[in-house]
């Protein structure tokens, strides 16, 4: 008997059972609280998580085939949603134009030319990512 006592009160000299219970039983709440406070943490993060950039996308390419090389570019970042932006770079000799366009579940209310539409394409077609997500690049 003696042993099993001690096995419950792990050796607390001169303290009552009772004492040793109810410290036992407040590190019992103290510990559901905290995994209560974890589970809301938790719910907040995979909602933002939702949000963040998950899927990529990326073409490069040359709109002007008799000079220069694939230096302009169509680049799609879109959440598990299929919501985000394509951002479309075109170098030329004289300079660098870019373009922005929204993207809402996968679609855009604006006209994309052939590489922004494969850049989307590319991005959508990656499952949606637990972590860092990482570009697929066509060229």
């Amino acid at each position: 008997m003696r042993r099993r006592l001690d096995g419950v009160t792990r050796g607390a000299e001169g303290r009552s059972l009772e004492a040793i219970l109810d410290a036992h039983l407040d590190k019992v709440l103290a510990v559901a609280r905290e995994l209560d406070e974890l589970s809301a943490r938790s719910a907040v993060l995979e909602a933002e998580a939702r949000r963040a950039v998950q899927r990529i996308g990326l073409v490069r390419f040359n709109p002007f085939e008799e000079t220069g090389g694939n230096q302009s570019f169509a680049l799609a970042l879109t959440d598990r949603n299929g919501d985000g932006f394509v951002v479309s770079s075109l170098h030329a000799r004289t300079g660098t134009r870019l373009y922005a366009k929204a993207i809402v579940a996968g679609r855009s209310d604006s006209a994309l030319s052939a590489e922004e539409a494969e850049a989307l394409r590319v991005a959508l077609a990656q499952p949606p990512s637990g972590g860092a997500a990482r570009a697929r690049v066509s060229v």
